[in-house]
């Protein structure tokens, strides 16, 4: 995204946001030689179609589907993210890596040829050896997948050429997928998978898979991931010696690996979401932006808001909550959209930190914000079976307390040092924005499809076609070429966060595997026989942690296998529960010390990461508060009688601003000294709790906060800045 305004620009022309094109997305990082671009678009874009068609008009079976998914991202990774080499130099000689890339390589035809053996064996009614499992597939698949991951670590192409090393993972790729499809086929041999009687080639293939997606997911999401899900997988194999509830009996290579590989981990409920709605809401999302549809989004936000005190920040809380509900990521979600507002924000006079830190909050609560709310919403629904209209619903108040405290804090810091808005030759014209209005529809007929009762893949690939067909009433019409982009631009951008999905489905494997989750549950039951509260506070804890330097769907995914369970058995609804434990790994990302979106503004905003995630950790400290509410007043979840949950959701309204206030120091008009801060915070704790007698506590203290405000004379709001300051 690029800013083009200027101020002798007419209003009519100017356009803030502009495509995807200049964006540092996903398909600016692949590493194919120019002239097999077309070629791995057209396998990106058929891998997108591929889910559409299939969950709409063929139906897979639901394991090969699943498998086929992720031995997809896993080939289509291996291409875009060849070596993931694009920052480091070349090392060693190109034609040194050809001949080792097909030395490797032999093995893995081998063992891929084993497998075509295999599969007419099975077809005449011959059985199949251990010897061959093993000797013919296994071991040869096994050397060829280790040694080409550890190859690729240390010998590198040149940034622009593909490394033969990857050819060989997805020749790994496809070997070990085509066992899993030819023996996963037979009902007997899927029963067997994980138990003592799983064949030893079963184990084979899920040890292969399981590496490449570490690697594939130590390539496109970091280190943090992958640390933890190791420190998993070794505790499958060292729990008999370790002490208390970590104590288990142990499991060897067969069974675990074949455990692992079933719907009881990577393909189990993390993998059937990303194959499913996820894929589907990032076609959507991709039709949005190849539309130019997304940007008008970001332009309204900016015709609407621009003018305000601290405009550019008020922008960065809309445009970011409307793009981050599609976006899978809080840090992607910072990219794309803070490359925008961030800019714009230094420019009216924030600091570089202030700056990244309302990005980094508004782009985590996009996570929040129904309908789609990033894609942990499609996993809470397949994990607890609540249909995905109730949680919708169930998210909306929450979303708008998040949402407001932000724009107040963001208000509040603006009017504390005089801040002016955008003009309004730096703006596009609100009266044009409303004109296209239009172009909210694709948005309209999800929502409207959702609530009318159609299941969430028809009312995605409704949104989708609709996105294409609004498009037609814009200047940025959809043809072929524009939808085969779109379908391009879905297949990269899912390469991500499908093997996120997968990486944490050998968690959730393991902790079903081991029965950990269990016994943490029974550690929190313990503890609240003291106290609840001293329990959720617990909880609350571990999913931080566990959530912390993982992307959001596999912060929850992790966080809903081993928290969620414990609340319930606390008594507390399921609901409430995955409410719980959802936000705090959502918020994960803005928590210090290891805040990713934080981190990814700071890069944006020229400050420093830390003091940019402790600012966004303040900014978003409403988040932190509203989930312990759910506990004590479910109305605020939108369960209860509509006079109920009306007030709940006015009280909770005012104690945010009183939080605000008392964050920011600025209470009507002046600034605040301490001990109007300390009454503040209290009137705002006693109002969002929304119980009748703490609302009357807090209208009373707020009462004293006003009236102490006017004794101590807080300093007034100095004159608005008129001047537009540079970049710092």
């Amino acid at each position: 995204m690029s800013n083009t305004s200027n101020s002798s620009s007419s209003p009519d022309e100017i356009i803030i946001a502009q495509g995807v094109d200049d964006e540092p997305s996903a398909s600016n990082q692949r590493t194919f030689a120019n002239k097999a671009a077309l070629f791995v678009s057209f396998i990106s874009a058929a891998y997108a179609f591929f889910h559409v068609f299939t969950l709409n008009v063929s139906p897979v079976e639901t394991w090969t589907f699943r498998i086929m998914h992720v031995a997809g991202a896993l080939i289509l990774g291996f291409v875009a993210y060849s070596s993931a080499n694009l920052d480091k130099p070349a090392r060693g000689n190109p034609k040194l890596i050809q001949a080792l890339a097909v030395l490797l390589a032999l093995p893995a035809l081998y063992a891929l040829f084993t497998v075509y053996q295999m599969q007419q064996m099975i077809a005449a009614g011959e059985m199949i050896s251990p010897d061959m499992d093993v000797d013919h597939y296994g071991l040869p698949l096994a050397v060829a997948t280790i040694g080409s991951i550890l190859a690729s670590w240390f010998l590198r192409t040149e940034g622009s050429k593909f490394n033969w090393l990857d050819a060989t993972l997805i020749l790994c790729t496809l070997a070990s997928t085509a066992y899993l499809l030819v023996h996963l086929d037979g009902t007997a041999l899927r029963m067997r998978a994980g138990t003592p009687f799983a064949a030893p080639g079963n184990a084979y293939a899920a040890f292969v898979g399981l590496a490449l997606i570490l690697e594939l997911t130590r390539r496109v999401a970091g280190n943090a991931l992958i640390v933890i899900a190791l420190i998993f997988v070794v505790y499958s194999f060292v729990g008999p010696y370790l002490p208390g509830f970590l104590h288990h009996k142990g499991f060897d290579f067969t069974r675990f690996f074949s455990y692992v590989y079933t719907d009881a981990g990577i393909l189990g409920p993390t993998t059937a979401v990303s194959s499913t709605y996820i894929i589907l809401f990032i076609v959507f999302a991709a039709f949005l932006q190849a539309s130019k549809v997304g940007d008008y989004f970001v332009n309204f936000a900016f015709a609407a808001a621009g003018r305000a005190r601290g405009g550019p920040a008020k922008v960065a809380v809309f445009a970011s909550g409307l793009m981050g509900m599609i976006n899978g990521t809080s840090a992607g979600n910072v990219v794309a959209t803070g490359s925008l507002t961030i800019p714009l924000m230094k420019k009216v006079g924030y600091s570089g930190r202030t700056a990244g830190a309302v990005e980094a909050a508004a782009s985590t609560g996009g996570q929040i914000m129904p309908p789609i709310m990033g894609a942990g919403a499609f996993i809470m629904a397949e994990i607890t079976g609540i249909p995905y209209s109730d949680i919708a619903v169930a998210a909306i108040i929450p979303a708008v307390l998040y949402f407001f405290s932000v724009y107040l804090m963001v208000d509040f810091e603006a009017a504390k040092l005089g801040m002016r808005g955008m003009r309004q030759d730096e703006l596009p014209r609100f009266a044009k924005m409303v004109k296209q209005v239009y172009l909210f529809i694709p948005i309209i007929i999800l929502i409207g499809a959702l609530f009318m009762g159609y299941s969430v893949i028809r009312a995605g690939t409704l949104a989708t076609a609709a996105a294409a067909v609004v498009s037609w009433l814009s200047p940025i019409k959809m043809g072929p070429k524009s939808i085969f982009k779109a379908f391009d631009l879905a297949g990269v951008m899912s390469i991500q966060i499908i093997t996120v999905c997968a990486c944490a489905g050998i968690i959730v494997g393991v902790i079903a595997l081991t029965g950990v989750g269990a016994r943490f549950s029974s550690i929190l039951l313990e503890i609240a026989e003291n106290s609840q509260l001293i329990a959720l506070f617990f909880a609350m804890c571990i999913a931080i942690l566990l959530g912390m330097g993982m992307p959001t769907t596999a912060a929850y995914a992790v966080a809903a296998s081993v928290v969620a369970p414990g609340l319930i058995e606390l008594g507390i609804q399921p609901l409430v529960a995955h409410f719980f434990v959802f936000y705090f790994a959502v918020i994960s990302a803005i928590t210090p010390p290891v805040a990713l979106a934080s981190y990814a503004a700071a890069g944006i905003s020229n400050a420093n990461a830390m003091e940019t995630s402790f600012t966004s950790f303040k900014i978003g400290l409403t988040a932190f508060i509203v989930p312990f509410m759910f506990f004590y007043n479910a109305a605020l979840l939108m369960e209860g009688e509509w006079s109920v949950i009306l007030r709940a959701f006015v009280t909770a309204c005012i104690g945010v601003f009183f939080l605000a206030s008392s964050i920011q120091g600025w209470f009507l008009g002046a600034q605040s000294n301490w001990v109007v801060r300390a009454v503040l915070l209290v009137a705002a704790l006693c109002m969002i709790e929304g119980g009748l007698y703490t609302d009357i506590a807090g209208a009373v203290l707020a009462t004293a906060a006003l009236v102490l405000n006017k004794v101590f004379k807080g300093k007034p709001a100095p004159q608005p800045i008129a001047a537009v300051r540079g970049s710092d």
